[in-house]
């Protein structure tokens, strides 16, 4: 259940400025530059955020590929990597009100919208392909009468 003074914590709160965060490090964009966060609901700056240029992209993507190519979470057992998205989600869930309280100080969506449409659904997502893991081995996928589906699996690498 929502509780107003929750909602009322969370919608003052203080947040700090937001940078990159590429390869397990927050760091500023290459120019410092920053873009502010303005809330729809009242017109006022509540954060800002670092403004990526094109060389911060392409070194995000880098260090997105070297990842890959490691293979730390390709060559992880199944089990592992569903542990990681059921720990994903369960941290979605246990932020969830902040989360909402965020997308609605973002995007003026209305909060008990925000919270099943935003941070509620992308752990149901998330919890959903955690169980797909162990599950699709060129296997025919459960479908509607006169459908066929296959599943295929064919990873693409680094996608930006």
């Amino acid at each position: 259940m929502l509780k107003q003074e929750d909602i009322d914590k969370l919608r003052n709160k203080e947040i700090k400025p937001q940078n990159l965060f590429v390869g397990k490090k927050s760091m500023p964009s290459e120019t410092g530059e920053t873009l502010d966060v303005v809330s729809p609901i009242d017109g006022n700056v509540f954060t800002t955020i670092a403004n990526a240029n094109e060389n911060d992209v392409n070194n995000a993507v880098s260090v997105a590929r070297k990842s890959y190519d490691s293979g730390s979470w390709s060559n992880a057992s199944p089990q592992e990597r569903k542990k990681t998205l059921y720990n994903f989600a369960d941290l979605i869930e246990k932020h969830a009100l902040e989360l909402a309280v965020l997308g609605v100080r973002d995007n003026g969506t209305e909060i008990n919208l925000a919270l099943v449409a935003e941070p509620l659904s992308a752990a149901a997502c998330v919890r959903y392909y955690a169980e797909t893991i162990d599950k699709s081995y060129g296997e025919i996928a459960p479908t509607s009468e006169n459908i066929l589906g296959l599943i295929h699996r064919e990873p693409i690498g680094v996608v930006g």
